[in-house]
């Protein structure tokens, strides 16, 4: 699907007729398809999506004309990253948007280039913050750690970082997170339908 996206873009780039581009769909994206991550597919397997990814994200924001994401629906980790790398977003009620990569074992880094430099901190009412705190710190405490630890480490380091310097940064590392036992265990879980059981240790899948 990345494939036929940069390839419908680019097909008709420098018509000097085409004056906007606007992405829609029904779901609009749910991200990844998690199968294709499994550690049988190999990590040049797993480097190449997330390059492609990486690309296209950065395809859009460098063409000369706008990009618009129409969104009525599910927006999810890559599908987030897509409406965040649009120029401009509409979307109705009806739309959710969220990275939850890392409950299945896989923080979303490379869609948190595009979102960190798209949307602003979280704010929100003062009678409501203490609950949306303690949620956030549950919602941690019920992830992997190592997980946690290797998403938290690359957002600081590429949000320092120039774009697509900050695209080579993450995609390594989601590889890299793909290695780990708790991201090959969340995305077998996943798969499963079954809750994950994280190991909470930093080691790799062939350690």
């Amino acid at each position: 699907m990345l494939e036929t996206l940069r390839e419908n873009i680019l097909t008709d780039v420098d018509s000097e007729d085409l004056r906007v581009i606007i992405i829609s769909g029904p779901v609009f994206s749910s991200g990844h398809d998690l199968k294709e991550l499994t550690s049988a597919r190999g990590r040049e397997y797993h480097m190449k999506v997330f390059q492609t990814c990486s690309e296209v994200m950065a395809l859009i924001q460098d063409i000369p004309v706008p990009v618009i994401a129409m969104v009525n629906g599910i927006a999810t980790a890559a599908g987030c990253q897509l409406v965040a790398s649009c120029d401009i977003a509409v979307a109705t009620e009806k739309s959710t948007f969220a990275t939850p990569g890392v409950n299945v074992g896989l923080f979303c880094s490379t869609p948190a280039v595009a979102i960190g430099r798209a949307v602003p901190r979280k704010v929100v009412p003062e009678d409501r913050l203490e609950e949306e705190t303690l949620g956030i710190a549950q919602r941690v405490c019920q992830s992997s750690r190592p997980v946690v630890a290797l998403g938290k480490a690359t957002f600081q380091r590429q949000m320092a970082q120039g774009r697509d310097a900050a695209y080579a940064t993450a995609s390594k590392v989601m590889v890299d997170n793909l290695a780990l036992r708790d991201g090959q265990e969340g995305i077998q879980a996943f798969i499963e339908k079954r809750k994950p059981v994280w190991s909470h240790k930093p080691e790799n899948v062939h350690d």
